[in-house]
């Protein structure tokens, strides 16, 4: 498996320049050890893995000596499994006052966090690695957040090669798992029913203790179903019979372990109107639709839930964008109380910029109608657009434009 150069080594390399200590989260099998290795190679940096027992054991009931027999610079990956060590990092960093001594992996963001928050508050960088982007797979340009000012997109268009809409549905059903990416379409599959396996028997056990797998599997079919929609915990607990104290608590796993997100609605004082429901979101569209149980291209490009995933994946797509360029991802979506819903918007400066997501090749400027909704937000509107099928970018009037999702 050749390696997939990743947009964050940059970002990365600049946080080990300023921090004593790096962690890298992400979901399973994302790519943090592989990209972590690579960087480390040439250098006399140590690794070592709490995946193996007898190093795990060390460093949750010994910490100390774990620290002195792994002395930096080290990597240590999937450091979740032993959140002991970081009071011990801790006094190491502060004695050597060394930038990049400790590259610290692991799989479950919020425990980690935790332990972070209260060991190793302002000693350590905090960087998100989430499944490759399309710009890492296909476009391998420098990495920028996407912007929806004309001059910017007409120069994101002409430097990223064309992708006509069965390439992106190809896109969206594969996803960014590098596994997938490294063995194609064919064996897609059997990657995910072992990546799902593997995630059901180690980290939902790990976080949960006593849990009915196929159960959890059930529901996590049902959180699927509803991807880019508002958050129902009943509908998914009446689909997954389970109730909604346990359909909460099981978002938050996934949640915790990287494998969903959330995207909050907008509003301010002014917006009195505006509904509370965040909508929910995969990472990875080719995980969600393998659980959505979408078997081709073809007929997940023609069914009834192609909408949804064509928003799921260009979301997480603006989403990886931003975290690649080592920035945090402020995006919302707005919705008021008559229904009326603009897909994707950020604020910056006092500015809002306003997105639509369309499965359409042939959009027009009625599909922009609801921005001046958000005139009432006492904020400037700026440059907005529908990202749609469409193979070039073009705009509709003098403030939104057509915007290939190629460019996300």
């Amino acid at each position: 498996m050749s390696y997939i150069k990743r947009d964050m080594e940059d970002v990365f390399m600049r946080a080990a320049g300023q921090f004593r200590v790096v962690l890298v989260t992400g979901p399973r099998q994302v790519g943090k050890t592989t990209m972590l290795k690579k960087l480390m190679e040439g250098t006399d940096r140590k690794y070592v893995s709490l995946d193996d027992m007898a190093s795990r054991d060390l460093a949750k009931n010994d910490p100390k000596m774990f620290v002195e027999t792994y002395s930096p610079p080290v990597f240590i990956d999937e450091v979740q499994y032993a959140p002991e060590l970081f009071s011990y990092i801790k006094i190491q960093v502060d004695n050597r006052q060394k930038p990049g001594d400790y590259w610290l992996s692991g799989s479950q963001v919020f425990r980690l966090m935790r332990g972070v928050s209260e060991s190793l508050a302002g000693r350590v960088g905090l960087l998100d690695l989430l499944p490759l982007s399309q710009n890492e797979i296909y476009n391998k340009k420098p990495c920028t957040p996407l912007d929806t000012s004309f001059d910017s997109l007409k120069d994101r268009v002409s430097n990223i090669p064309e992708a006509s809409p069965v390439d992106i549905f190809t896109r969206i059903y594969n996803g960014g798992m590098p596994q997938v990416i490294a063995i194609g379409t064919d064996s897609r599959d059997r990657f995910f029913n072992s990546y799902i396996r593997t995630y059901l028997e180690r980290d939902v056990r790990d976080l949960s203790g006593n849990i009915d797998v196929l159960k959890f599997h059930r529901f996590m079919i049902a959180v699927a179903a509803r991807t880019a929609q508002l958050v129902n915990f009943k509908a998914i607990a009446d689909d997954a019979e389970i109730d909604q104290a346990t359909s909460k608590n099981w978002l938050n796993i996934l949640e915790t372990s990287g494998l969903i997100f959330y995207l909050h609605p907008y509003s301010n004082n002014l917006l009195k109107r505006t509904i509370k429901s965040p909508k929910l979101y995969f990472y990875d569209s080719g995980l969600v639709a393998y659980l959505a149980r979408w078997n081709s291209v073809e007929t997940l490009m023609n069914g009834a839930q192609s909408g949804a995933l064509l928003e799921n994946f260009v979301v997480s797509e603006v989403v990886k964008g931003y975290y690649n360029s080592g920035k945090m991802p402020y995006l919302n979506y707005f919705r008021d109380k008559d229904n009326k819903e603009i897909d994707l918007l950020w604020e910056a400066n006092g500015t809002l910029y306003p997105l639509e997501i369309k499965k359409t090749s042939n959009p027009d400027v009625r599909m922009t109608k609801e921005f001046c909704k958000l005139e009432k937000s006492g904020k400037i509107l700026g440059k907005g657009g529908v990202v749609c099928l469409y193979g070039d970018f073009l705009p509709l009037n003098r403030d939104n434009a057509i915007i290939p999702i190629r460019c996300v």
